[in-house]
Formats: structure tokens, C-alpha cells, sequence
């Protein structure tokens, strides 16, 4: 496919204040940005990507309906790791280049499971809670010891893989699932040896169709008593009434969630219960992640429209 000398790119949405990096990036490269958000909502959106070369998204779903009425379209681009948002059948059908920036928040997502799961350990937030409350009661939670904690890895890729290298450096007993043996420098168990062996159970998976409710009432009930459930992946891994059924029986004993099934609702299952801590899907986060991939992002989806292979093609 040949370099396109202009056109218009859209940027559907995103969650930092203002699109000067992707409008830098593109207008150099002689293509014109259009920022969407706060257009109006999603027909809106609809409407701009009409005659769009590329379409740059953040968590704005790129639906094949979406594809079809963009008869222009080369290239989808996802400023993030995971593609759950973008329809990859109706683009590939289309011949539109899907591309992503796999590999930006590493270090983010990993640091925010840790945080989580010593936050869990030594009790910070539950203490900051009661000590503001008028509660000065050292002995009101029995807290753990981190270097005892045997921690299982649901998925050992790149964020999986880093959060248990990072857990091991505090002296914890680190399991991975065996789909994928060697990956990473652990013991690698079957699933279902992984959760009930495992003080704390971290969630990395992508979501696929496979995978959308897989930490259900089956992988909750094979969890040990009063263990900890992190997951810094999707929110729709979870079945979240599951999990309330489950934490009401002790297995798991608590959860840490950055990101929840329809964002930004909290379940109502969820909402009130003390023993699950949620984040408003910040794992991702920090000044540095957020210009990378910025830029990484737009840097792709030019590279395409330039006629160039992209770095990080899906499929």
C-alpha cells in the first residue's frame, strides 16, 4: 500500500488534557488532526471519522459499523496494550492496518499490582482510614509478612512477568500458569495448583472471548481462604457478582481492582464492601507511560499512512 500525502486523522478519545503531541506528530507528517473529545458523543465521533485515513483510540469502541462508514480508513491505532475495543475481524476484512503500543506501561501496571498487594499486606490504606476516623487501634487488622507470601501469576506476559519479578525481590514465592512454561524465571504449576496454593492471585490475561468472566465461581472457590485477588488486566476477566459471592465465603478474602467491567460504574455488588479496594484504572499511569505512548501511538499510525510496515501490528 502506497504513502497517502495528507488526510485526516481522528483522535476519539483520551483521558490527558489537550492532543498537541498527536497533533505535532501528524501535521508534520502533513495530516490533520481532529480531536474529538468532547464533540458531543459518539455519533458525533461517527460523523468526524467519515473520510478518516486513521483513526487514533483510546477506549472509544472502533466498531465494524464504525469501519464501514470510514471507506478511507488505513489504519486503527490504539493508544494502549489491549485491543478488546477495536472490532480486529471487520478491520482485517476492510484491510485496515489495527496497530497498538504493547510494551509503553510496564513498569506502571507492575509497580500498581505490587502497591496493591503491599497496600493488602500492611494494611495502608485500611489504617489511613480508621486513624482519620477517629480510630487509633494498631491491633484492629492482622496484617502479613511480604517475604512469606506465595504469590501465583495469572498470565505471564510482559506485565504478569514483571509484577513477579518485582514481588520476588521482597522474598515472595512467585507461581506462573504452565500455558506458557519457561516464560518467566518461576515455578510453573497447573492453574488450578496456582490458586489454591496462592496468598495472592494476580490477574494478566488479555480479554478475548475465551477469557471474558474467567475468574468466575469455579477459579474463586479453588482460591485459599482469606487470599488476595488483583487485577490491573480488564475488568470483564471478572464476574464481579461471582466475586461478591465469593468474598462473602472467605475465597478469596479481599480484592484489589484497577479496572471494573462497564467503567467508569462501579458494581453495585462491589460499591460498599471494605474488603475490595478499587482504582479508577490508573495502572497504566504516569507522566512518563503517557508520553510515550502518545507518541509511540501516533508515530504508528503515521508510519502506516506513510506506506511503511508498522512496529506493533496486530494480526
Amino acid at each position: 500500500m502506497g504513502a497517502l500525502r495528507g488526510g485526516r486523522v481522528v483522535l476519539t478519545d483520551h483521558p490527558w488534557p489537550g492532543s498537541d503531541v498527536e497533533e505535532a506528530i501528524c501535521s508534520a507528517a502533513g495530516y490533520e488532526l481532529v480531536d474529538c473529545q468532547g464533540s458531543g458523543g459518539p455519533e458525533e465521533v461517527r460523523r468526524l471519522a467519515q473520510g478518516a485515513v486513521g483513526i487514533l483510540t483510546n477506549w472509544f469502541p472502533v466498531t465494524a459499523s464504525l469501519i464501514e462508514a470510514c471507506p478511507q480508513l488505513r489504519v486503527v491505532t490504539r493508544l494502549g496494550v489491549g485491543v478488546d475495543n477495536i472490532d480486529l475481524d471487520a478491520a482485517e476484512s476492510r484491510g485496515v492496518v489495527v496497530t497498538r503500543v504493547p510494551d509503553y506501561c510496564v513498569e506502571e501496571v507492575s509497580d500498581h499490582a505490587v502497591a496493591m498487594v503491599l497496600d493488602w499486606a500492611r494494611g495502608v490504606s485500611f489504617f489511613d482510614r480508621e486513624v482519620r476516623a477517629g480510630r487509633f487501634d494498631p491491633g484492629a487488622r492482622a496484617l502479613r509478612r511480604v517475604r512469606d507470601l506465595v504469590v501465583g501469576i495469572w498470565g505471564a506476559g510482559r506485565n504478569g512477568t514483571a509484577t513477579g519479578r518485582k514481588l520476588a525481590c521482597f522474598g515472595c514465592q512467585v507461581l506462573v500458569d504452565d500455558r506458557h512454561p519457561g516464560r518467566a524465571p518461576f515455578t510453573s504449576v497447573p492453574l488450578s495448583e496456582l490458586l489454591s496454593r496462592s496468598d495472592v492471585v494476580s490477574v494478566h490475561l488479555p480479554l478475548t472471548a475465551e477469557t471474558r468472566g474467567i475468574v468466575g465461581k469455579e477459579a474463586l472457590a479453588a482460591m485459599r481462604p482469606g487470599s488476595l485477588l488483583v487485577n490491573t488486566g480488564r475488568g470483564a476477566l471478572v464476574d464481579v457478582d461471582a466475586l461478591a459471592a465469593a468474598l462473602d465465603a472467605g475465597r478469596p478474602g479481599s480484592a484489589a481492582l484497577d479496572v471494573l467491567p462497564d467503567e467508569p460504574a462501579v458494581p453495585p455488588a462491589l460499591a460498599g464492601r471494605e474488603d475490595v479496594l478499587i482504582t479508577p484504572h490508573v495502572a497504566f499511569s504516569s507522566v512518563e507511560s503517557v508520553a510515550e505512548v502518545r507518541r509511540r501511538a501516533t508515530e504508528d499510525l503515521v508510519r502506516v499512512l506513510q506506506g511503511a510496515e508498522p512496529l506493533h501490528r496486530c494480526r
